[in-house]
């Protein structure tokens, strides 16, 4: 082994992430980001983060500027409030977090030994880019979303506008200088590749993941949730999470109209941009089997997320590959069957079947999306077992222990290739430190 690898062998690895969101800002990037940094730090990263103040789903006023633990730091910049409810103000209060971002990196001389840049915003991993070209800093780029591709599949600019191209040239250089690119699922890997074939072999795929020693399993008689908001004794179909643009809810909302009669009801947990049109839809054609609840603060999310009898997770059509919905892993942890709504070349089916806890349904094919409810609303044991089965699956391939792991071994790859002068990881596999925790 050469002297450059010992030393990346001995030596605590210092993680630099950059992320819009994280808590106590409840958006699901950040709790992800958050889950992430703990694990990481257990298997001895040292873990810096660089974030903004609270600004999504609940408006808490600030959070503490820096704050740290053992291994973990955190930096929080302010964060610009320019109408968040619309995609213009989004945008340009990412564009001023990522400029943010940047000055971090050259104040800073904490930058550590490798840079995880997010897509939250999604421009930044122009700044691993910048950063790569100024101080020679290694960067991985975390694919949350696909941009500009989303705005351009929800008609919000025009595929041949020059700031689409423009920003497609700007990832393909952040990818192409970037040690590995990782994605949250195969759908995106194919979209990315496709748009830039040279880097097939550095984008790798790791899925998100849900706790389940945090989510746990509860009766309903013996959730306070359930019982708060009366669903103990009737059906419940569970949808939870952001209601936006990227989300098929016409189909949910047509199942619901289908089953207004029979003794099943529909509870929507959450926010986003079709939400009022949701309600909307449920008062003007007088639905009375449709709840709203706002979102719910992350110590009820064990309660509320076990509140339903099925979870529905669903994907606009045209969207597959683009997004990917984190609600998929905390209903598995939840242990309740899954109703996936997508297209039918979505990874989501194949995950479905092979967890055997659920169904998928095409985009608009409500009718057997209710056949499939009422299926089970008349076959407990069905119901239970298919609910056991993706908790199983959960436990076994994504929780954030496993997924950590494979977190970490991108990372020592990434520095490993710093030391090798031809850019070889054959000797990565005996190099990197695997926890047995």
């Amino acid at each position: 082994m050469s002297n450059g690898n010992m030393a990346a062998r001995q030596k605590l690895v210092r993680l630099s992430i950059i992320t819009q969101f994280y808590p106590p800002d409840y958006a699901a990037t950040g709790q992800l980001i958050e889950e992430l940094a703990v694990q990481l730090s257990q298997l001895g990263l040292l873990v810096q983060i660089f974030t903004g103040q609270p600004g999504y789903a609940f408006h808490k006023k600030s959070a503490p500027a820096r704050e740290s633990s053992e291994q973990i730091e955190i930096r929080r910049s302010r964060t610009s409030q320019l109408w968040p409810q619309r995609v213009r103000g989004k945008a340009v209060n990412g564009l001023l977090f990522t400029l943010r971002s940047a000055l971090h990196l050259i104040k800073t001389g904490g930058r550590g030994d490798v840079l995880l840049i997010t897509t939250a915003p999604p421009f930044l991993p122009i700044v691993g880019y910048l950063a790569n070209l100024c101080f020679g800093l290694p960067y991985i780029c975390l694919l949350y979303d696909l941009y500009p591709d989303v705005a351009v599949e929800l008609k919000v600019i025009s595929p041949q506008h020059w700031l689409v191209r423009f920003w497609d040239f700007l990832n393909r250089c952040s990818w192409k200088n970037a040690k590995r690119v990782i994605v949250l699922s195969s759908t995106m890997k194919e979209r990315i590749a496709a748009k830039c074939p040279e880097i097939t072999d550095k984008i790798t795929v790791i899925q998100n993941w849900a706790d389940p020693n945090w989510i746990v399993p509860i009766a309903k008689q013996d959730n306070w949730f359930s019982q708060q908001f009366n669903l103990v004794d009737t059906f419940t179909v569970l949808y939870s999470g952001n209601m936006g643009r990227c989300h098929d809810m016409d189909t949910i909302m047509e199942a619901a109209k289908i089953l207004q009669n029979e003794p099943i009801q529909f509870v929507f947990v959450g926010d986003g941009a079709k939400r009022q049109a949701c309600m909307e839809q449920v008062k003007k054609s007088g639905l009375q089997n449709c709840q709203f609840l706002p979102y719910q603060d992350k110590e009820n999310l064990p309660y509320s997320l076990t509140a339903g009898d099925l979870s529905l997770v669903s994907v606009s059509p045209g969207m597959e590959g683009l997004v990917v919905p984190s609600k998929l892993y905390a209903a598995l942890a939840a242990g309740r069957p899954i109703a996936v709504i997508c297209e039918t070349h979505s990874y989501l089916r194949q995950l479905v079947a092979d967890a055997n806890c659920g169904a998928a349904f095409n985009n608009g094919d409500a009718a057997s999306l209710a056949e499939f409810i009422r299926h089970l609303a008349s076959d407990s044991q069905l119901t239970n077992r298919m609910g056991n089965s993706g908790r199983s699956y959960l436990e076994s391939h994504l929780t954030p222990e496993i997924i950590a792991q494979q977190y970490s071994k991108v990372f020592h790859e990434a520095l490993l290739e710093e030391f090798e002068p031809d850019g070889s990881i054959a000797v990565a596999e005996e190099s990197i430190p695997v926890s047995t925790k």
